[in-house]
């Protein structure tokens, strides 16, 4: 749903927090194609652009800039996301709610990622593969799909239903014994890791991987050889280095609501 703006504000767009002896890229735009800029406190800085509050912000163009400036600052120095949407009324705003309260948890946090940054190895099933593999596999499924071949195609509909969930469930299973697998296999290489939600029913692996950069190699071998190991079976994907998305543990960045608009000082 599009985040609705105040009519005739300006606000100030936050993207994340980095270190505050970096200088900001005055080419670089992001949100409504804003130059991006710093707002300093300390040691810490937040990532910014001014936002016109007339009209709509959550587009799905403003969310690919929002991500492309994080995932670009990351392959230079260490970053702290911020939540799509986050946004104060001025730069005032973004130094006394933001980094001045929280300044020092937020340096701790930077130190922690330094060097490193997130990686997502994405895997779907090729479905005639997996089903074939489920039928030879499952007696009762290759028993499910006999019947309703053989019988007339408008008495199926609860054998129909029944090979659906068979299916179904056989596939979580795989899905979370491949995870796992995948996961053991780089356990000396990562830093953290996490299994995401599936974001669609033939989905194999979804898993995110906090990683330092010299051990980049060791995810490309490791995925090189399960590419291998399931050729046929799955299409697995890397993408990355992209911001630490999946492993920030400041809760204060998780809490600022889309559109924050503080009041005017």
């Amino acid at each position: 749903m599009a985040i609705s703006r105040t009519v005739g504000r300006t606000g100030c767009y936050v993207y994340g927090i980095v270190p505050a002896d970096v200088e900001a890229n005055s080419a670089v735009y992001g949100v409504d194609d804003r130059r991006i800029r710093l707002v300093r406190c300390g040691a810490v800085a937040a990532l910014v652009s001014d936002v016109d509050l007339a009209g709509l912000l959550g587009t799905p163009e403003n969310l690919k800039s929002h991500q492309a400036i994080l995932d670009s600052s990351i392959t230079d120095l260490p970053v702290l996301p911020v939540p799509f949407g986050a946004v104060l009324v001025s730069d005032y705003a973004v130094v006394e709610e933001l980094l001045e309260p929280h300044h020092d948890e937020f340096v701790a946090a930077l130190a922690e990622l330094d060097g490193r940054a997130e990686y997502l190895v994405t895997g779907r099933y090729i479905e005639q593969a997996i089903h074939e593999r489920i039928l030879s596999q499952d007696p009762r499924a290759a028993e499910l799909t006999r019947q309703i071949r053989e019988a007339d195609a408008g008495t199926t509909r609860d054998l129909r239903i029944q090979l659906g969930e068979l299916v179904s469930n056989s596939i979580a299973a795989r899905r979370e014994e491949d995870a796992r697998l995948l996961r053991s296999m780089m356990e000396d290489h990562s830093e953290a890791s996490l299994v995401r939600d599936p974001a669609h029913e033939l989905d194999a692996v979804h898993v995110a991987f906090l990683l330092d950069a010299s051990k980049v190699g060791e995810l490309e071998r490791v995925t090189g050889d399960l590419g291998r190991h399931w050729e046929g079976r799955v299409e697995l994907r890397v993408l990355g280095p992209m911001a630490p998305y999946d492993f920030v543990r400041v809760s204060t960045l998780s809490r600022i609501p889309p559109s924050q608009l503080a009041a005017g000082r």
